[in-house]
Order: C-alpha cells, then sequence, then structure tokens
C-alpha cells in the first residue's frame, strides 16, 4: 500500500528559467527611455538668440540661431552651451508646453563651452543632476534637445567612451569629454545627457562632421564646476604668462642627458612685452619642459596647469635654452577675456 504521502517524499524539481523573450527585452529598454524622456521633459528648454552681424557688404544685420539648454535651479537658472548664447543681442526661451520667456546672460565660458542664462517665470522643474565620474562604457545615454529647430526630440544610444578630450572653439582643450552614440545633431547643443534613471550626465556639445556615431558631451561634474564660478564672478579666472607658443619635440640626446620624463616641450615662438613671462626672463626660442615641477609636453599641459590658483604665485618654469636647463621663476596673472 502505497502512503498518501509518499508523492510528497522526492524533491519537486525547480522549474527551468525561461530567457527573457526579445519582446520583454525591448519593452524594458523603451520604457527606462520613457520614463527618463518624461522625467526630463519639463526641465528641458528650446533656446532662440540673435547676434549681431555684418553681411558680405559690411552692413550690420542680425543673424539668428539657436540650441537647447535645462534648467538646473528652480529660480530660473539653465545650462547651455557657450556658443549658442556667445555674443546674444537677444534670447528667447520656450519649453515644451508652450511657454516663452526672455533670458539673459549670467556668463559663458568658451574654454569649457558652457553658459549659464537665467529666466523669470514661475513653477519651473528642475533636472536632476547625476555624477558623471560614476559612468560605465555601455551604460545608455539618452540625448533630448531641438535638432534643427524641432522641438523636444528623443535619441537614444550608448555611452561610447570616457575621459575623452575636445578641442572647443576658442582653441582649449576640454577634458573629461563623454563620448557617445546617441544621435547629435545642429540645435542639440547645450541639451542634456541623461541616464536611464533620468538624471543629467552630459552637456550635448558637438559631433564630427561626416563620422557617424561619434557625438560628445561635457560631463555634468566639469558643468557644476563651471556654473558656480559662472554665478560668482561671472566667468572663469584662468592664469596666464604671456607667450606664444607651439608644442615641438625635444632632442633625444637632451631628454636622455637630463632624463625627462616626456619627448617634447613648448617652444617659445614669442613673448608678450611687460607680462610675467617677460619679467621672468623667458626669451623666444626657449624650450618650456616643466611647470610648478609638473611635466609640460604640450601646449595644452601649460594650459592645464595655468588656473586660477597660480594666480600671484611664484611658480617655478624650468626651460630649455639651447642645451642648457635654466630655472626661472614666473608669477602669473589674470588673463583677459
Amino acid at each position: 500500500m502505497v502512503s498518501p504521502l509518499s508523492d510528497f517524499s522526492q524533491p519537486v524539481a525547480a522549474p527551468a528559467r525561461q530567457p527573457m523573450a526579445d519582446w520583454a527585452l525591448l519593452d524594458a529598454y523603451s520604457n527606462a527611455v520613457i520614463s527618463a524622456s518624461e522625467k526630463i521633459s519639463p526641465s528641458v528648454v528650446k533656446i532662440e538668440v540673435a547676434q549681431a552681424g555684418r553681411n558680405r557688404h559690411g552692413e550690420q544685420h542680425e543673424r539668428q540661431g539657436g540650441g537647447s539648454g535645462f534648467v538646473f535651479t528652480p529660480d530660473g537658472l539653465i545650462l547651455t552651451n557657450s556658443h549658442v548664447v556667445h555674443d546674444a543681442t537677444r534670447i528667447q526661451v520656450s519649453f515644451s508646453d508652450g511657454r516663452r520667456f526672455p533670458a539673459h546672460t549670467i556668463g559663458d565660458d568658451p574654454a569649457t563651452d558652457l553658459a549659464v542664462i537665467r529666466i523669470d517665470a514661475p513653477a519651473l522643474v528642475a533636472a536632476p543632476l547625476g555624477d558623471s565620474q560614476k559612468l560605465r562604457v555601455g551604460q545608455l545615454a539618452i540625448a533630448i534637445g531641438n535638432p534643427y529647430g524641432f522641438q523636444y526630440t528623443v535619441t537614444a544610444g550608448v555611452v561610447s567612451a570616457l575621459g575623452r578630450s575636445l578641442r572647443s572653439y576658442s582653441g582649449r582643450l576640454i577634458d573629461d569629454v563623454i563620448q557617445t552614440d546617441a544621435s547629435l545633431n545642429p540645435g542639440n547643443s547645450g541639451g542634456p545627457l541623461v541616464t536611464s534613471d533620468g538624471r543629467v550626465v552630459g552637456v550635448n556639445t558637438a559631433t564630427i562632421m561626416g563620422a557617424q556615431g561619434l557625438c560628445f558631451a561635457i560631463g555634468i561634474n566639469t558643468a557644476k564646476f563651471v556654473a558656480g564660478r559662472l554665478l560668482r564672478d561671472g566667468r572663469i579666472r584662468r592664469a596666464y604668462i604671456g607667450v606664444e607658443a607651439q608644442t615641438a619635440p625635444l632632442h633625444r640626446r637632451l631628454v636622455r642627458f637630463y632624463d625627462l620624463p616626456q619627448e617634447s616641450g613648448v617652444i617659445v615662438a614669442a613673448v608678450t612685452p611687460s607680462s610675467p613671462a617677460q619679467r621672468a626672463g623667458l626669451r623666444e626660442a626657449d624650450v618650456i619642459i616643466s611647470f610648478d615641477g609638473k611635466a609640460v609636453a604640450g601646449v595644452d599641459d601649460l594650459h592645464r596647469l595655468l588656473t586660477d590658483a597660480r594666480l600671484g604665485v611664484s611658480s617655478s618654469l624650468s626651460v630649455l635654452r639651447w642645451t642648457d636647463k635654466l630655472e626661472l621663476q614666473v608669477v602669473p596673472e589674470e588673463a583677459k577675456s
């Protein structure tokens, strides 16, 4: 006789785990993009600007331009690109719900291609800001903006690479730039790059013409720093020493003789009269190899080291003059904008 409990004496095998269907994966992806877009949409703005210019006959006329931006404080502060609002005579901001407001520039920084503008408007929703240092390659990235004037357009892709460097239109190098394949077009400039949880991790800034899937955004951590300085001072203070220079290779014998960590330096093409460099004794054809004890392999290295922390501070400048290595003392001054 079989016991009625005998059916339960053997362990019951767990049902086999079925792989998630393709439609479910696609739905999860779609829901992530939808959720992030809906969360950030009240903060995204279209920016229209008018700039004074001259036509080919030298006559004054008003140029029209524009881009995107996003509200990052409830009192009406908006982050965008410097090249969108630089030298604007009139700025108009519009939201996806149809509201329009005039704006004015708080400050812009061409060297990082970032700007802060302000509007006076009620019931504003500030975009939540993330941490660009926590991004990972392959992470979902969503770009929102107004390409070619089309109001509120969403594109999605992934973070393709981190730690890129990008040349700003002022000539300086922007560090720690995010590369993404989320499609950007003219008009996207200044709009937010958003993660799947709806936090802004970058400010969309540029594409490479002729290249598909190479789009760039300035990390939000850089944007937070720049915005703070623009709000405090209206500009970013940077140091300068007063030289015209370019990157140049060093002779191998000099590299070996002085045990230099780099094989290039900054050759001085000209020294500005009455500048810190002239007072320090720097001459044309000198090659700068270090500043304040840090190796200088090129002009961009020198730019990175000339921060506002060096203003008025005596700093050591190592140079090669022909075959001699000299140590000069230079006191950087604030660069004139």
